[in-house]
């Protein structure tokens, strides 16, 4: 999904040669193929936009998976960057890498004062090592670190496993469902009164080529979009663009992560930077792209 919108905004930026890999080409867990596909084309600019992803249920079934597999992922590809002279590395991390209990909005400066949010920790703990990898790789060599921390992202391209998925792409898989069944009743998890934020991918990718322009060098970026909501009013924006018109039951017996998680901007907003795309909007266009890709036909 991010890496796809990214390449979108590049092309629409006049950008043409953009090298990617899919993960049948390259496997990023694999340092010396890692290393022999830097040693060969030596690319100047470096957007490490794959990570292993899921939601609350799939970051507390594989803990050790989420840690180990984004941990390869960040260190060969980081060290071989450094190695084989490019100049410049967007690193994507995540909001979660903030501690759980941090005075909010999170502001990157943060990063490490406390405990991390259990539900998702060895996913956070995997970002954590590879935001501090990029920061010494900064001091010690001529290579330009972007170290972005992206808010809750949606949009084009999300994958909609019922099991794995993150909040968005599953709140619209499992309201999609059961209005196909006629269902007067769609059941969420948790209490619903977390609050988040969310940003569209393209807004997400957008950001991503703007800091890569106008930012001076190391550092750690928050992005998002400053607007959060509860995850209650949430489902019901998803029941809204999906046209399910039932109600709303709340498991409180299910987990519900982080009480809060919005970020301060306060850097990002210093380089000039406005998302664009309104939560509302984005989720109907968001719905409209899955249906007609197909997306929710084996639900």
């Amino acid at each position: 999904m991010v890496g796809a919108a990214i390449i979108r905004v590049l092309r629409a930026k006049g950008c043409d040669n953009i090298l990617t890999r899919t993960r049948a080409e390259l496997e990023l867990r694999d340092s010396a193929a890692v290393d022999r596909f830097f040693a060969e084309h030596r690319p100047a600019v470096v957007v490490l936009a794959a990570a292993r992803v899921g939601g609350i249920a799939a970051n507390m079934s594989a803990p050790a998976a989420f840690l180990v597999d984004n941990l390869r992922i960040g260190v060969n590809v980081l060290t071989a960057a450094a190695a084989h002279g490019a100049t410049d590395v967007l690193y994507f991390g995540s909001s979660c890498v903030y501690p759980r209990d941090a005075p909010q909005p999170l502001r990157e400066d943060c990063l490490l004062s406390g405990p991390l949010e259990p539900t998702n920790e060895g996913y956070a703990l995997a970002k954590i090592a590879g935001i501090k990898l990029a920061e010494y790789l900064g001091r010690s060599t001529s290579l330009r670190v972007v170290a972005a921390m992206p808010t809750n992202l949606y949009g084009p391209g999300d994958h909609y496993d019922p099991e794995k998925s993150h909040v968005i792409p599953g709140l619209l898989q499992r309201f999609h469902k059961e209005k196909a069944r006629g269902s007067t009743e769609v059941e969420c998890w948790g209490s619903g009164r977390p609050l988040r934020e969310f940003m569209h991918v393209d807004d997400l990718a957008a950001a991503a080529a703007h800091l890569l322009v106008r930012h001076p060098g190391f550092g750690l970026v928050n992005i998002g979009t400053g607007e959060e909501v509860t995850i209650a009013a949430l489902a019901q924006l998803v029941a809204d663009a999906v046209g399910f018109t039932g109600r709303i039951r709340w498991d409180s017996t299910r987990p519900d992560g982080t009480p809060r998680k919005l970020l301060d901007l306060t850097r990002l907003s210093s380089t000039g930077f406005v998302p664009r795309v309104r939560l509302r909007e984005g989720l109907a266009a968001t719905y409209a792209e899955a249906v007609a890709a197909g997306r929710f036909d084996d639900l």
